[in-house]
């Protein structure tokens, strides 16, 4: 009789787990990260008779968590590459909008400019014209700088999106932490059993950082290990080596991601170190689209002003003096940024070249002035091209593509560099320096007989109307028109491509994540047929309980 009953009650017992199990499951069934679970029992030891081994029944051994360590690694790599492809798709849409206005913006106010500079040369004397010119004039300049401001309000929006982001990648680190030493002490309680739910939770805080940047895990017995960028720890053991959103020594107008050493000492990471997830598609994004947007606006603005104002000098005014300054560039010299590791505070300055060819050389790119033993080195930032004044010691009056470089009043330290951005602000300067239409220059000009010309002719403003169609920027190659059409094209073309990418790490990530539902999910089908496949496991045990009773009730009756 003991048997029947002990087979009973261990049926029961395992019954009940199955059911407790299955109930998990389909209450967890929305619950993001939670891996099926399944009861895994064996049979337990024979009982030997006379008669031969008789069944003692089942025990139920462990509670197995549905898992599949290789789908799960790929879900995480998709997750984070279509996070950092949908942050890059979503900010390059919005300069992308902007850009493609044709009917406000830029390249409208551009062309009805140099409409208003065709007819001053039509009618070099009405004040009509010249006034309707300097309005216009200024449309232009209040488009560049809007633009531009876009663009600086762009980036000052990064820099709080990546301050954030920051944050919320440390916070999670922290709680996988937290997670690794629960998972340690349940397994240690619990004779050694894995505790499934804490496991579904880190492995889920796991996916969710992904979202947040490109982490590495490296599985250390109970414990995750984390990196990110090219093995920067995040957490080793049970110290979480926080990131920081620092300003960047280089330039401090943009906050620049750091790490932490095991010193405590901060180290600053180059953006492109840093990849995937928000973070790196935010990076990605400035480096990418924002920076050289903001460049080629520049240089735009900035070789108008210069080439505009070089014809405008050679004109006469209607008062028969020569044509000053009409665009305002904003201050010249402009100062180079220190680098804020500098010894010495001394800095460096740069102006703009005067010669006719000045305006079609200025490039895209960056510069930096470093200082070493002695010597003075320009480099060109986009191609790592080097150059060095004669001689080396003196920078004063050294030209590089456009860009007159002048030495600090003292002499810099060993080590010391300058971050030097020709062109990134120039749109944020650009401004009209003539308020008196009577100063428009649309006259020739003879500094020998200033009455030459005077409000007669034109001559002058057709020159200057010349400019549109005139490929003086990029070398000679294109015009103030090509130059803002090429602008636009360029960031179209990165939107494009930032959207197809994207829709295409979207499917990636849908499938990986369907194929480790596939394996790791809950059916809730196959669960409802659990549910009744232990009930009646534990109906029937309780019947073998029943029987047993019966047959000992029996038993006691015949001793009777």
């Amino acid at each position: 009789m003991s048997n029947l009953f002990n087979l009973g009650r261990r049926g029961l017992s395992a019954a009940q787990m199955g059911l407790n199990v299955t109930g998990h499951n389909i209450t967890n069934v929305n619950t993001p990260g939670f891996s099926r679970q399944q009861a895994l029992v064996s049979t337990t030891r024979a009982q030997g008779t006379s008669a031969g081994w008789v069944g003692t029944g089942l025990q139920t051994d462990s509670v197995r968590r549905i898992y599949d360590n290789f789908l799960t690694g790929q879900v995480n790599s998709s997750t984070t590459n279509q996070a950092a492809t949908s942050t890059y798709a979503n900010q390059m849409s919005r300069v992308n909008n902007l850009m493609a206005d044709r009917t406000v913006g830029v390249a409208p106010a551009l062309s009805a400019f140099f409409e208003g500079v065709n007819a001053v040369a039509s009618q070099p004397a009405e004040p009509a014209a010249r006034q309707e010119l300097l309005g216009r004039a200024q449309s232009l300049a209040t488009q560049i700088t809007n633009t531009n401001q876009f663009l600086q309000d762009q980036r000052e929006s990064l820099n709080q999106q990546i301050e954030t982001t920051v944050r919320q990648v440390n916070s999670l680190a922290s709680r996988v932490n937290e997670i690794n030493q629960q998972i340690q002490t349940a397994r240690a309680t619990v004779y050694g059993q894995p505790p499934n739910d804490l496991l579904d939770q880190r492995d889920q805080l796991i996916t969710e950082l992904n979202e947040l940047v490109g982490v590495t895990v490296v599985e250390q017995g109970d414990r995750f290990n984390l990196a990110v960028g090219n093995g920067q720890t995040l957490l080793s053991g049970t110290q979480v080596y926080e990131l920081q959103a620092v300003r960047s020594a280089a330039d401090p107008s943009r906050l620049a991601v750091a790490y932490t050493t095991a010193s405590g000492a901060s180290v600053e990471l180059a953006d492109n170190v840093i990849q995937g997830g928000q973070l790196g598609g935010l990076l990605h994004y400035r480096s990418d689209v924002l920076d050289p947007t903001q460049n080629e606006l520049g240089r735009l603005a900035l070789g108008l002003g210069l080439a505009f104002n070089a014809q405008h000098a050679q004109g006469g005014t209607l008062s028969g003096q020569a044509g000053g300054e009409f665009f305002n560039l904003g201050p010249s010299p402009r100062v180079a940024i220190s680098n804020q590791r500098n010894d010495n505070p001394a800095g460096v300055s740069i102006s703009y070249s005067m010669a006719p060819e000045a305006a079609g050389e200025l490039t895209l790119s960056d510069y930096e002035v470093s200082f070493a033993s002695g010597e003075f080195t320009v480099t060109r930032l986009s191609d790592g091209q080097t150059f060095q004044p004669t001689p080396a010691n003196n920078l004063d009056g050294f030209a590089v593509d456009g860009i007159v470089f002048e030495a600090p009043s003292a002499t810099p330290a060993e080590g010391d560099r300058f971050l030097v951005q020709p062109v990134r602000h120039a749109a944020r300067d650009f401004g009209v320096s003539i308020q008196n239409p009577a100063d428009i220059a649309a006259s020739v000009y003879d500094a020998a007989d200033p009455t030459v010309g005077g409000s007669a002719n034109g001559e002058n403003a057709l020159a200057l109307a010349q400019l549109q169609t005139s490929k003086f920027l990029a070398g000679g190659t294109m015009s103030t028109t090509e130059a803002f059409s090429q602008l636009v094209n360029n960031v179209g073309v990165k939107a494009q491509a930032a959207n197809t990418q994207l829709a295409a790490q979207t499917t990636l990530q849908q499938q990986a994540f369907q194929a480790q539902q596939g394996v790791s999910g809950v059916n809730l089908n196959e669960e409802y047929i659990n549910l009744d496949f232990y009930l009646q496991q534990y109906n029937a045990s309780a019947r073998l309980i029943d029987v047993g009773n019966s047959l000992f009730d029996t038993l006691l009756g015949l001793a009777r």
